[in-house]
């Protein structure tokens, strides 16, 4: 991957906008990543790479949005999410390189159209069980391809919670998530010396992401970036899907 120009040509692209989305900046298009990622390397090692980097871009957020997230939905989500972690884990080793692609394909298919053809619009404010079964979906996907932000958002955003409160909750819960997915993915054997290298290479880029998304929120239309970065979602889900049929 080192000498590699493609991996390095779709990894900081994708590192930065998994870090401007980490921000609450155009929230859930950091989903792009590992199926970007994938384009160039396994799936499975486009994962364990960015496991790091969104520990590190968490405790960036955390510390911006603590005290503002809401605990009681907290409560909802996190117990389901690890459940969906647990299934995903189960799955994960079973699966060669071509399944996990297609995988990787329909959830970034699937999650780009979702936006695009639904958007922010809203329904009944939900109850707890459907809360929990976003919660369960969210760790599922959050597992494989890091990309639990369309199904925690259709959750949380017909509760209309205030744009800090929201942003607050899902940074929290990404927090929890992605460290619970470090045991897992350990485990696995994918938390290893030459991908942490990786991890530290694009570390700075996880920062600068970051930075950017705080700074740029009252600068561009939030729902501009955040189409781009859905119809990119559908071309890489699409790539994928041609590749591993």
């Amino acid at each position: 991957m080192l000498t590699d120009p493609l991996f390095w040509l779709v990894a900081i692209p994708a590192v930065l906008i998994t870090g401007i989305s980490k921000s609450g900046f155009a929230g859930g298009v950091g989903g792009l990543t590992v199926p970007l990622l994938a384009l160039a390397i396994s799936p499975a090692t486009a994962a364990a790479i960015m496991l790091p980097l969104l520990i590190y871009m968490d405790f960036l957020s955390v510390r911006s949005w603590w005290g503002q997230h809401n605990p009681r939905q907290l409560w909802i989500l996190l117990p389901a999410a690890i459940v969906g972690i647990g299934i995903a884990y189960w799955l994960f080793d079973r699966l060669n390189e071509d399944y996990l692609r297609a995988i990787l394909g329909c959830v970034s298919l699937g999650f780009g159209l979702y936006g695009l053809v639904l958007g922010d619009k809203t329904q009944a404010t939900p109850s707890p069980l459907v809360g929990r079964l976003c919660g369960l979906t969210a760790g599922f996907t959050s597992f494989v391809a890091h990309a639990g932000g369309p199904p925690l958002n259709a959750y949380l955003l017909p509760l209309r919670l205030a744009k800090p409160e929201f942003l607050a909750t899902a940074v929290v819960f990404f927090a929890v998530v992605n460290l619970v997915k470090l045991v897992p993915y350990s485990l696995l054997g994918q938390i290893n010396q030459g991908n942490i290298l990786i991890s530290l290479l694009l570390a700075p880029l996880a920062w600068l992401g970051v930075k950017l998304g705080l700074s740029i929120q009252d600068k561009i239309s939030d729902r501009l970036f955040k189409r781009i970065i859905l119809i990119l979602m559908v071309l890489v889900g699409i790539r994928l899907l041609c590749t591993a049929l």
